[in-house]
């Protein structure tokens, strides 16, 4: 049982940390990931799914943190602009965040939940095709400014539903707004930490006061493939933002929108063949 619950956490902690700021959304690949293993008649953290993923997601959040710890320190710099910015452009999505939650996971443990997944990947397809239009029609744009910041934080929004890309859609908005692809990739990552922080503090709230009727107690077994599944996302992460920041430089984003095109074709085909509901 351990050993099962341990390489489900393998593989689930390395979707979320290769897929956390490549422009493919990480939370639609953990859904995707989620309702294969429930097919399969595998559930691994039964009424901890939620915790787990976002305990990933803190995994994900050292790997930024190590990569990104210049720019972090940077922030607590006077002016404090780029702190000053990154704050306006969490509000958007804490605010939905705290008033759309409840309506998301709703939509999630639909039947045509499936379906939903699928548009949201096409929808991200084609917004990263737009992106390297616009990118590579123009020379490098402008310092980061609040109108970069603003459109990033509206943009981030949308990313509370799997399947839209938070690092893809807040880049997105960075680069057609006309900032600096290097200075907005930066920026987008940066934004990722108040996200994940408020989310893993959201999530605790659950952990500690479970609804009447459900259990969310951890045993050993499950600490222990939870603790792997954090150290994989962690690497995975660090090797996954690495990478990012020099794709940003080059503005070639068709390759992930073809993978994210035929994952929303896979996607539909799965859900219209009954096999994922």
């Amino acid at each position: 049982m351990i050993w099962t619950a341990i390489w489900q956490s393998i593989i689930l902690g390395a979707v979320q940390g290769l897929t956390e700021f490549l422009p493919v959304s990480s939370s639609g690949h953990l859904s995707l990931v989620h309702m294969i293993f429930e097919a399969c008649g595998l559930q691994t953290f039964v009424g901890n799914e939620l915790f787990f993923d976002i305990m990933l997601h803190v995994g994900t959040l050292a790997a930024v943190v190590i990569v990104l710890w210049k720019d972090i320190l940077a922030l607590f710099h006077r002016p404090f602009k780029t702190l000053l910015m990154l704050i306006v452009a969490t509000i958007p999505a804490g605010i939905a965040g705290l008033l759309l939650q409840d309506l998301i996971d709703g939509m999630m443990g639909g039947s045509a939940f499936i379906f939903v997944l699928a548009a949201c990947f096409a929808v991200t397809a084609l917004l990263l095709i737009i992106t390297e239009y616009v990118a590579k029609k123009r020379s490098e744009g402008r310092p980061l400014g609040w109108r970069n910041a603003a459109a990033m934080g509206v943009t981030q929004v949308f990313a509370l539903l799997p399947g839209i890309s938070r690092s893809g859609s807040t880049i997105a908005a960075g680069v057609i707004s006309g900032g600096s692809r290097s200075e907005v990739a930066r920026f987008s990552f940066l934004m990722s930490i108040p996200i994940i922080l408020g989310s893993a503090v959201v999530s605790l709230k659950d952990v500690v006061f479970p609804q009447e009727g459900v259990s969310l107690a951890i045993d050993a077994a499950a600490g222990v493939s939870m603790a792997i599944g954090v150290v994989v996302s962690a690497v995975c992460g660090f090797f996954a933002v690495k990478f990012m920041l020099r794709i940003i430089e080059k503005a070639n984003y068709k390759w992930f929108s073809l993978y994210l095109t035929l994952l929303a074709v896979v996607c539909i085909s799965l859900g219209a063949a009954g096999v994922l509901a």
